[in-house]
Protein backbone atom coordinates (compact mmCIF):
# COMPACT_ATOMS: atom_id res chain seq x y z
CA UNK A 1 0.00 0.00 0.00
CA UNK A 2 1.67 3.35 -0.92
CA UNK A 3 0.69 5.99 2.12
CA UNK A 4 0.84 10.08 2.36
CA UNK A 5 2.24 11.05 5.29
CA UNK A 6 1.53 14.70 5.69
CA UNK A 7 3.88 17.09 7.58
CA UNK A 8 7.73 18.10 7.79
CA UNK A 9 9.00 17.59 10.99
CA UNK A 10 10.77 14.97 13.24
CA UNK A 11 7.23 13.24 14.05
CA UNK A 12 6.15 13.33 10.38
CA UNK A 13 10.26 11.42 9.85
CA UNK A 14 9.41 9.14 12.71
CA UNK A 15 6.30 8.04 11.27
CA UNK A 16 7.72 7.34 7.99
CA UNK A 17 11.14 5.59 9.64
CA UNK A 18 8.59 3.10 11.67
CA UNK A 19 5.63 2.67 8.45
CA UNK A 20 8.93 1.75 6.78
CA UNK A 21 9.40 -1.20 8.95
CA UNK A 22 6.20 -2.93 7.67
CA UNK A 23 6.01 -5.28 4.73
CA UNK A 24 2.75 -4.16 4.24
CA UNK A 25 4.19 -0.85 3.03
CA UNK A 26 4.57 -0.51 -0.75
CA UNK A 27 5.98 3.80 -0.79
CA UNK A 28 5.74 6.14 1.56
CA UNK A 29 5.34 10.05 0.07
CA UNK A 30 5.76 12.72 2.55
CA UNK A 31 4.22 16.31 2.02
CA UNK A 32 6.12 18.18 1.90
CA UNK A 33 8.70 16.07 4.14
CA UNK A 34 12.36 16.86 4.38
CA UNK A 35 16.28 15.77 4.11
CA UNK A 36 15.40 12.44 6.07
CA UNK A 37 11.93 11.60 4.99
CA UNK A 38 13.42 11.81 1.24
CA UNK A 39 15.79 8.48 2.46
CA UNK A 40 12.84 6.41 3.26
CA UNK A 41 10.42 7.41 0.55
CA UNK A 42 9.49 10.35 -2.39
CA UNK A 43 8.87 14.24 -0.96
CA UNK A 44 6.94 15.96 -2.43
CA UNK A 45 6.39 19.70 -2.43
CA UNK A 46 2.83 20.65 -1.58
CA UNK A 47 1.15 22.48 1.63
CA UNK A 48 -0.96 20.44 3.60
CA UNK A 49 -3.29 23.04 4.52
CA UNK A 50 -3.62 23.37 0.21
CA UNK A 51 -6.88 20.34 0.06
CA UNK A 52 -6.81 20.84 -3.69
CA UNK A 53 -3.02 20.31 -3.94
CA UNK A 54 -3.14 17.04 -1.35
CA UNK A 55 -6.14 15.93 -3.79
CA UNK A 56 -3.70 15.71 -6.90
CA UNK A 57 -1.04 13.87 -4.64
CA UNK A 58 -3.17 11.12 -3.79
CA UNK A 59 -4.86 10.49 -6.88
CA UNK A 60 -1.14 10.92 -8.83
CA UNK A 61 0.63 8.78 -6.35
CA UNK A 62 -2.15 5.58 -6.15
CA UNK A 63 -2.04 6.57 -2.23
CA UNK A 64 -4.20 4.10 -0.22
CA UNK A 65 -3.95 6.36 2.97
CA UNK A 66 -3.39 8.98 4.64
CA UNK A 67 -1.71 10.05 7.87
CA UNK A 68 -1.83 13.81 9.04
CA UNK A 69 1.01 14.98 11.51
CA UNK A 70 0.48 18.32 12.03
CA UNK A 71 -2.83 19.67 14.12
CA UNK A 72 -3.57 22.90 11.07
CA UNK A 73 -5.25 20.76 8.65
CA UNK A 74 -6.93 18.54 10.51
CA UNK A 75 -8.67 21.73 12.02
CA UNK A 76 -9.23 23.16 9.04
CA UNK A 77 -11.42 20.34 7.90
CA UNK A 78 -9.39 17.77 5.72
CA UNK A 79 -11.04 14.56 7.21
CA UNK A 80 -14.34 15.90 6.05
CA UNK A 81 -12.59 17.53 2.35
CA UNK A 82 -11.77 13.27 1.91
CA UNK A 83 -15.23 12.25 3.47
CA UNK A 84 -17.27 14.69 0.93
CA UNK A 85 -15.24 13.92 -2.30
CA UNK A 86 -16.41 10.88 -4.34
CA UNK A 87 -12.83 10.57 -5.86
CA UNK A 88 -11.09 10.68 -2.28
CA UNK A 89 -13.99 9.35 -0.11
CA UNK A 90 -12.37 5.70 0.20
CA UNK A 91 -9.08 7.02 1.04
CA UNK A 92 -8.84 6.98 4.79
CA UNK A 93 -7.43 9.50 6.98
CA UNK A 94 -5.91 9.12 10.25
CA UNK A 95 -6.44 11.87 11.58
CA UNK A 96 -9.79 13.02 13.09
CA UNK A 97 -12.72 15.54 11.34
CA UNK A 98 -13.10 18.84 11.69
CA UNK A 99 -15.62 18.35 14.49
CA UNK A 100 -13.20 15.89 16.10
CA UNK A 101 -10.46 18.31 15.89
CA UNK A 102 -12.30 21.01 17.91
CA UNK A 103 -10.47 19.17 20.99
CA UNK A 104 -7.16 21.14 20.13
CA UNK A 105 -8.88 23.68 17.73
CA UNK A 106 -10.85 25.49 19.98
CA UNK A 107 -9.62 25.66 24.32
CA UNK A 108 -13.03 27.16 24.75
CA UNK A 109 -14.58 23.45 23.11
CA UNK A 110 -12.00 21.45 25.04
CA UNK A 111 -12.67 22.82 28.32
CA UNK A 112 -16.01 22.62 28.06
CA UNK A 113 -16.18 19.26 27.17
CA UNK A 114 -13.97 18.20 30.14
CA UNK A 115 -16.10 20.07 32.36
CA UNK A 116 -19.46 18.67 31.19
CA UNK A 117 -17.50 14.80 31.39
CA UNK A 118 -16.27 15.58 34.36
CA UNK A 119 -12.93 15.07 33.78
CA UNK A 120 -10.36 16.52 35.71
CA UNK A 121 -9.14 19.81 34.94
CA UNK A 122 -8.71 23.05 36.66
CA UNK A 123 -11.05 25.78 37.01
CA UNK A 124 -12.15 28.31 34.35
CA UNK A 125 -13.96 30.33 32.40
CA UNK A 126 -14.20 31.83 28.73
CA UNK A 127 -14.18 35.54 27.45
CA UNK A 128 -15.00 37.47 24.14
CA UNK A 129 -15.40 41.29 23.53
CA UNK A 130 -19.04 40.70 25.38
CA UNK A 131 -17.60 39.96 28.50
CA UNK A 132 -14.00 41.48 28.95
CA UNK A 133 -15.60 43.50 31.73
CA UNK A 134 -15.78 40.94 33.75
CA UNK A 135 -12.22 39.59 33.44
CA UNK A 136 -10.51 41.58 36.25
CA UNK A 137 -13.19 39.84 39.33
CA UNK A 138 -12.73 36.53 37.64
CA UNK A 139 -9.18 36.70 37.90
CA UNK A 140 -9.25 38.23 41.50
CA UNK A 141 -11.18 34.89 42.20
CA UNK A 142 -7.82 32.97 42.27
CA UNK A 143 -4.70 33.67 43.40
CA UNK A 144 -1.87 33.92 40.74
CA UNK A 145 0.29 32.90 38.93
CA UNK A 146 -3.29 32.96 35.83
CA UNK A 147 -2.94 31.24 32.71
CA UNK A 148 -4.09 32.91 29.90
CA UNK A 149 -5.16 31.17 26.74
CA UNK A 150 -6.56 31.90 22.76
CA UNK A 151 -8.98 29.69 21.83
CA UNK A 152 -7.60 28.99 18.92
CA UNK A 153 -4.42 27.68 17.26
CA UNK A 154 -1.44 30.26 17.66
CA UNK A 155 1.44 28.51 16.20
CA UNK A 156 2.20 27.32 19.85
CA UNK A 157 2.43 30.66 21.37
CA UNK A 158 -0.98 31.35 22.43
CA UNK A 159 -0.36 29.97 26.06
CA UNK A 160 0.62 32.69 28.71
CA UNK A 161 0.98 32.52 31.93
CA UNK A 162 1.91 35.52 34.40
CA UNK A 163 2.46 36.44 38.16
CA UNK A 164 1.14 39.58 38.33
CA UNK A 165 -2.93 40.63 37.60
CA UNK A 166 -2.59 43.75 35.73
CA UNK A 167 0.05 42.02 33.39
CA UNK A 168 -2.89 39.30 32.85
CA UNK A 169 -5.71 41.70 32.45
CA UNK A 170 -3.48 43.42 29.82
CA UNK A 171 -2.22 40.20 27.67
CA UNK A 172 -6.17 39.62 27.72
CA UNK A 173 -7.03 42.86 25.88
CA UNK A 174 -4.18 42.54 23.71
CA UNK A 175 -5.67 38.91 22.58
CA UNK A 176 -9.31 40.27 22.46
CA UNK A 177 -7.86 42.90 20.43
CA UNK A 178 -6.54 40.88 17.73
CA UNK A 179 -2.82 39.82 19.07
CA UNK A 180 -3.51 36.25 17.31
CA UNK A 181 -5.88 37.17 14.80
CA UNK A 182 -8.75 34.89 15.00
CA UNK A 183 -7.29 32.77 17.31
CA UNK A 184 -7.79 35.17 19.95
CA UNK A 185 -11.63 36.22 19.96
CA UNK A 186 -12.46 34.15 22.46
CA UNK A 187 -9.77 33.64 25.81
CA UNK A 188 -9.54 31.52 28.53
CA UNK A 189 -8.81 32.36 31.36
CA UNK A 190 -8.01 29.11 33.66
CA UNK A 191 -6.51 28.19 37.31
CA UNK A 192 -2.89 27.50 37.53
CA UNK A 193 -1.92 23.81 38.33
CA UNK A 194 0.87 23.21 40.36
CA UNK A 195 2.80 19.78 39.57
CA UNK A 196 5.12 17.94 36.95
CA UNK A 197 3.43 17.90 33.49
CA UNK A 198 4.01 14.84 31.21
CA UNK A 199 2.37 13.81 27.66
CA UNK A 200 -0.21 10.41 27.25
CA UNK A 201 -0.70 9.22 23.78
CA UNK A 202 -3.64 7.09 22.23
CA UNK A 203 -4.87 5.60 18.98
CA UNK A 204 -9.00 5.18 18.28
CA UNK A 205 -10.87 4.01 16.17
CA UNK A 206 -14.06 5.86 17.88
CA UNK A 207 -15.00 2.77 19.82
CA UNK A 208 -11.43 1.18 21.30
CA UNK A 209 -8.40 2.67 21.74
CA UNK A 210 -4.72 1.99 22.10
CA UNK A 211 -2.39 3.26 24.54
CA UNK A 212 0.69 4.33 23.20
CA UNK A 213 3.96 4.93 25.48
CA UNK A 214 3.85 8.21 27.50
CA UNK A 215 6.39 10.72 27.57
CA UNK A 216 7.54 13.78 28.79
CA UNK A 217 8.98 17.03 27.05
CA UNK A 218 10.95 20.13 27.67
CA UNK A 219 10.03 23.29 26.64
CA UNK A 220 12.51 25.83 27.74
CA UNK A 221 15.14 26.85 25.15
CA UNK A 222 17.69 27.05 28.49
CA UNK A 223 19.58 24.50 30.70
CA UNK A 224 17.38 24.13 33.72
CA UNK A 225 14.46 24.72 32.20
CA UNK A 226 15.01 28.73 31.76
CA UNK A 227 14.49 31.11 28.59
CA UNK A 228 11.83 30.92 26.11
CA UNK A 229 9.77 28.44 25.13
CA UNK A 230 9.92 26.22 22.58
CA UNK A 231 8.08 23.57 20.06
CA UNK A 232 10.46 21.13 22.05
CA UNK A 233 14.06 20.70 23.17
CA UNK A 234 14.02 16.93 24.24
CA UNK A 235 11.69 13.86 25.35
CA UNK A 236 12.21 11.21 27.74
CA UNK A 237 10.00 7.80 27.37
CA UNK A 238 8.98 6.60 30.07
CA UNK A 239 8.44 8.47 32.38
CA UNK A 240 10.03 7.66 35.78
CA UNK A 241 6.98 8.69 38.21
CA UNK A 242 3.94 7.59 35.61
CA UNK A 243 3.68 4.10 37.32
CA UNK A 244 1.42 1.54 37.02
CA UNK A 245 -1.02 2.85 39.68
CA UNK A 246 -0.88 6.45 37.93
CA UNK A 247 -1.43 5.35 34.41
CA UNK A 248 -4.38 3.60 35.35
CA UNK A 249 -5.55 6.69 37.24
CA UNK A 250 -5.03 8.13 33.51
CA UNK A 251 -6.98 5.56 31.91
CA UNK A 252 -10.37 5.43 34.32
CA UNK A 253 -10.52 9.41 34.94
CA UNK A 254 -9.45 10.60 31.89
CA UNK A 255 -8.83 8.51 28.79
CA UNK A 256 -11.77 6.21 29.03
CA UNK A 257 -14.11 9.26 29.93
CA UNK A 258 -13.32 11.10 26.80
CA UNK A 259 -13.95 8.45 24.58
CA UNK A 260 -17.15 7.82 25.69
CA UNK A 261 -18.23 11.43 26.16
CA UNK A 262 -17.06 11.98 22.02
CA UNK A 263 -19.58 8.92 21.51
CA UNK A 264 -22.43 10.27 23.52
CA UNK A 265 -21.54 14.07 21.23
CA UNK A 266 -21.87 11.59 18.42
CA UNK A 267 -18.28 12.62 17.38
CA UNK A 268 -16.64 9.72 15.69
CA UNK A 269 -12.94 10.52 16.44
CA UNK A 270 -10.32 8.42 14.09
CA UNK A 271 -6.69 8.92 14.80
CA UNK A 272 -4.47 10.04 17.89
CA UNK A 273 -5.03 12.08 20.78
CA UNK A 274 -2.73 13.71 22.83
CA UNK A 275 -3.51 14.37 26.56
CA UNK A 276 -1.24 17.03 28.50
CA UNK A 277 -1.18 15.95 31.73
CA UNK A 278 -0.47 17.67 34.70
CA UNK A 279 0.96 15.02 38.17
CA UNK A 280 -0.60 16.80 41.14
CA UNK A 281 0.44 15.16 43.77
CA UNK A 282 -0.22 11.60 42.01
CA UNK A 283 -3.52 12.67 40.69
CA UNK A 284 -3.65 13.57 37.00
CA UNK A 285 -5.22 16.61 35.38
CA UNK A 286 -5.82 17.56 31.81
CA UNK A 287 -4.06 20.61 30.54
CA UNK A 288 -5.01 20.38 27.01
CA UNK A 289 -6.08 18.24 24.03
CA UNK A 290 -4.41 17.77 20.94
CA UNK A 291 -5.49 15.71 17.94
CA UNK A 292 -2.12 14.36 16.65
CA UNK A 293 0.62 13.40 18.17
CA UNK A 294 3.28 15.37 19.56
CA UNK A 295 6.87 16.83 18.95
CA UNK A 296 9.52 15.68 19.98
CA UNK A 297 7.21 13.00 21.99
CA UNK A 298 7.05 11.34 18.83
CA UNK A 299 10.65 10.66 18.39
CA UNK A 300 10.40 8.75 21.84
CA UNK A 301 7.44 7.06 21.61
CA UNK A 302 7.47 5.78 18.20
CA UNK A 303 11.13 4.25 18.85
CA UNK A 304 9.44 2.01 21.66
CA UNK A 305 6.83 0.95 19.76
CA UNK A 306 8.14 -2.93 18.84
CA UNK A 307 4.92 -4.31 16.62
CA UNK A 308 4.43 -3.22 13.26
CA UNK A 309 2.41 0.54 13.75
CA UNK A 310 0.92 0.46 9.45
CA UNK A 311 -1.48 -2.81 11.87
CA UNK A 312 -2.49 -0.18 14.08
CA UNK A 313 -3.54 2.72 11.45
CA UNK A 314 -4.67 -0.05 9.24
CA UNK A 315 -7.24 -1.10 12.45
CA UNK A 316 -7.90 2.66 12.89
CA UNK A 317 -9.53 2.71 9.17
CA UNK A 318 -11.05 -0.62 9.14
CA UNK A 319 -12.44 0.09 12.43
CA UNK A 320 -11.23 -3.27 14.11
CA UNK A 321 -8.33 -1.90 16.27
CA UNK A 322 -9.23 -3.64 19.47
CA UNK A 323 -7.90 -7.13 17.16
CA UNK A 324 -4.45 -5.73 16.45
CA UNK A 325 -1.81 -6.09 18.38
CA UNK A 326 0.83 -3.53 20.11
CA UNK A 327 4.06 -4.74 22.01
CA UNK A 328 6.32 -2.67 23.92
CA UNK A 329 9.78 -1.94 24.27
CA UNK A 330 10.17 -1.68 27.70
CA UNK A 331 13.90 -0.14 27.38
CA UNK A 332 13.90 3.92 27.48
CA UNK A 333 14.50 6.03 24.65
CA UNK A 334 15.28 9.77 24.80
CA UNK A 335 15.69 12.35 22.42
CA UNK A 336 17.99 15.45 22.60
CA UNK A 337 17.12 18.32 19.35
CA UNK A 338 19.63 19.59 18.36
CA UNK A 339 18.67 23.57 17.05
CA UNK A 340 19.83 26.55 15.09
CA UNK A 341 21.45 28.98 17.32
CA UNK A 342 18.98 31.94 17.92
CA UNK A 343 15.99 29.90 18.23
CA UNK A 344 13.50 30.48 19.37
CA UNK A 345 14.18 33.89 18.03
CA UNK A 346 15.78 34.74 14.86
CA UNK A 347 17.80 32.15 13.66
CA UNK A 348 19.56 31.55 9.98
CA UNK A 349 19.42 28.38 7.86
CA UNK A 350 20.95 26.94 5.13
CA UNK A 351 24.12 25.93 7.16
CA UNK A 352 25.38 22.52 5.68
CA UNK A 353 25.02 20.05 8.63
CA UNK A 354 27.99 17.36 9.26
CA UNK A 355 28.73 14.34 11.29
CA UNK A 356 25.55 12.36 10.31
CA UNK A 357 27.30 9.36 8.81
CA UNK A 358 29.19 9.26 11.66
CA UNK A 359 26.65 8.30 14.02
CA UNK A 360 26.03 4.92 15.35
CA UNK A 361 23.52 3.08 17.67
CA UNK A 362 20.91 5.83 17.36
CA UNK A 363 18.21 7.18 15.14
CA UNK A 364 18.38 11.09 14.42
CA UNK A 365 14.95 11.74 12.90
CA UNK A 366 15.28 14.99 10.71
CA UNK A 367 13.16 18.34 11.87
CA UNK A 368 14.26 21.22 9.95
CA UNK A 369 16.28 20.08 7.23
CA UNK A 370 16.08 20.06 3.18
CA UNK A 371 18.64 18.73 0.75
CA UNK A 372 20.40 21.31 -1.49
CA UNK A 373 22.97 20.02 -3.95
CA UNK A 374 23.15 16.60 -2.03
CA UNK A 375 23.98 18.11 1.00
CA UNK A 376 21.81 18.01 3.87
CA UNK A 377 21.35 21.86 5.23
CA UNK A 378 19.12 23.31 8.26
CA UNK A 379 15.93 24.79 7.25
CA UNK A 380 14.36 25.83 10.58
CA UNK A 381 14.87 26.38 14.53
CA UNK A 382 14.86 22.87 15.41
CA UNK A 383 17.21 20.68 13.44
CA UNK A 384 17.28 17.12 14.11
CA UNK A 385 16.22 14.72 17.20
CA UNK A 386 18.93 12.46 18.14
CA UNK A 387 16.99 9.17 19.90
CA UNK A 388 19.01 6.58 21.78
CA UNK A 389 17.95 3.82 23.25
CA UNK A 390 18.77 2.42 27.18
CA UNK A 391 18.48 0.16 29.43
CA UNK A 392 18.31 2.53 31.99
CA UNK A 393 17.47 6.37 31.70
CA UNK A 394 21.10 7.35 31.76
CA UNK A 395 22.06 4.83 29.27
CA UNK A 396 20.03 6.11 26.80
CA UNK A 397 21.11 9.85 27.38
CA UNK A 398 24.80 9.10 27.04
CA UNK A 399 23.75 7.46 23.69
CA UNK A 400 21.66 10.57 22.65
CA UNK A 401 24.66 12.87 24.09
CA UNK A 402 27.58 11.21 22.55
CA UNK A 403 25.63 11.41 18.59
CA UNK A 404 24.70 14.77 19.20
CA UNK A 405 28.13 15.64 20.08
CA UNK A 406 29.10 14.18 16.48
CA UNK A 407 26.95 16.45 14.92
CA UNK A 408 27.85 20.10 13.47
CA UNK A 409 26.19 23.08 11.88
CA UNK A 410 27.49 27.15 12.23
CA UNK A 411 25.93 27.82 15.49
CA UNK A 412 24.58 24.70 16.59
CA UNK A 413 22.68 24.58 20.03
CA UNK A 414 21.17 21.97 22.57
CA UNK A 415 20.09 21.52 26.24
CA UNK A 416 22.79 19.75 28.01
CA UNK A 417 20.57 18.31 30.61
CA UNK A 418 17.31 16.78 28.93
CA UNK A 419 16.10 14.14 31.35
CA UNK A 420 18.84 15.15 34.55
CA UNK A 421 15.37 16.18 36.59
CA UNK A 422 14.17 12.52 36.47
CA UNK A 423 17.28 10.63 37.03
CA UNK A 424 16.91 10.06 40.54
CA UNK A 425 13.43 8.72 40.09
CA UNK A 426 14.56 6.01 37.99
Amino acid sequence: MNILILGSGGREHALAWKLSQSIKVSRIFTGPGNAGTSYLGTNLQLDPEDFNAVKKAVLENNIKMVIVGPEAPLVAGIHDFFLSDNALKNVPVIGPDKSAARLEGSKDFAKAFLTKHEIPTAPYKSFDRSTIKEVPDFLKSFASPYVIKADGLAAGKGVLIFENLDDAEKEVTAMLDGKFGKAGHKVVIEQFLKGIELSVFIVTDGNSYKLLPEAKDYKRVGVGDTGLNTGGMGAVSPVPFANRGFIEKVKQRIIDPTIKGLSEEGINYKGFIFFGLMNVSGDPYVIEYNARLGDPESEVTIPRIKSDLFELMEGVAEGNLSERILEIDERYVTTVMVTSGGYPGHYEKGKEISGLERTKDCVVFHSGTKMSDDKVVTAGGRVLAVSAWGRTMSEALHGSYGNAGLLSFDNMYYRTDIGFDLQEKC
